[in-house]
């Protein structure tokens, strides 16, 4: 990542030699030029002269340190802002000194390396994850689904055979959202469709679809992220937000792939389950691709979820 490189200006430790001479100048100079004398024992009048020129030779150095030091003020406040859940975040330290200038590039060069191996590592475990998820879901739909297929046809009894022939859709449904094959075969936009109708399904609930995916070339990568985010954000939508309206868009905005759900619910409230398990899981999910997600309160009441990822634009 390039960052604006400045020319450090002088160093730390000349800059408070500097100030400190300044303020030792400043008292040679009294005492060499100045009419007071110091008699022994002191007298009242001298110890006020000497306490004061203590005092203005304190406030002095203050004055002249205080500028000195506040690059590396502004330099530790910015450390302890850094996110690492909003990455891309940088130092710029304005008029730094080489000290300064030196530990703002090494802090900027540590979180490049920190940011680059936490994507590496999200991705493996998130490939790792999907493994897990898919082999359960093809043992859930091909060991399970026969054995409970056999099962309901061996039964005579119609209310058996019913309450079986449930627990078979379950199990389905199961796998199905363990990883759903739509996104292996149709890709991301058959899937997304998918989430529609199952949520357009539920009762007192209306979703409404802005699919427009265009010719992004997206990866397998960016397909299951965008997925798993809208599946999470489906799943809080049915299940905490009391919403009757949801809207879901996709759409690719110049460099960038945007998708959006947005319900007229009740929003997230401190404490909300969202925070507490979903939200950290979708931005991890975000993280591993570059991406951005933000969960803000949607216009007119609600909660809307916007997913931004770095996409290559499609042909012309």
């Amino acid at each position: 990542m390039s960052r604006l490189r400045r020319t450090p200006r002088l160093s730390l430790l000349t800059r408070v030699f500097l100030a400190n001479a300044a303020v030792l100048l400043a008292i040679a100079l009294l005492l060499l030029f100045s009419p007071v004398e110091i008699d022994f024992p002191v007298t009242a009048t001298q110890v006020v002269i000497i306490v004061s020129g203590f005092a203005v030779s304190l406030a002095l150095d203050f004055v002249l340190l205080r500028p000195v030091i506040a690059p590396v003020r502004r330099l530790a406040a910015t450390m302890r802002a850094v996110e690492p859940l909003d990455p891309g975040r940088r130092l710029a330290i304005p008029h730094a000194d080489a000290e300064v200038a030196a530990l703002t590039e090494a802090f900027n060069d540590m979180l490049d390396r920190l940011e680059a191996e936490r994507r590496e590592s999200g991705r493996r475990a998130l490939a790792a994850q999907e493994e897990v998820r898919r082999r359960i879901a093809r043992e859930l739909h091909d060991e399970v689904g026969q054995v409970l297929t056999g099962v309901m046809l061996s039964l005579e009894d119609a209310e058996a055979r019913e309450s079986v022939r449930r627990s078979l859709d379950d199990v389905r449904r199961i796998a199905g959202e363990l990883r759903p094959q739509t996104l292996d075969e149709l890709g991301l936009q058959s899937s997304l469709r998918a989430l529609c109708t199952t949520a357009d399904a539920q009762p007192g609930l209306h979703v409404e679809r802005r699919l427009e995916l265009g010719d992004a070339d997206l990866t397998a990568d960016v397909e299951l992220v965008v997925y798993r985010v809208a599946q999470e954000s489906f799943t809080n939508i049915m299940r905490h937000a009391e919403a009757t309206e949801m809207m879901v868009s996709l759409e690719q905005l110049g460099g960038a792939l945007r998708l959006v759900v947005r319900d007229n619910g009740r929003g997230i409230a401190p404490g909300d389950e969202l925070n507490a398990s979903g939200l950290s899981g979708m931005r991890e999910r975000a993280l591993h691709i570059g991406g951005r997600l933000s969960i803000r309160p949607a216009p007119g009441g609600g909660t809307e979820v916007v997913l931004d990822v770095p996409v290559p634009e499609g042909p012309e």
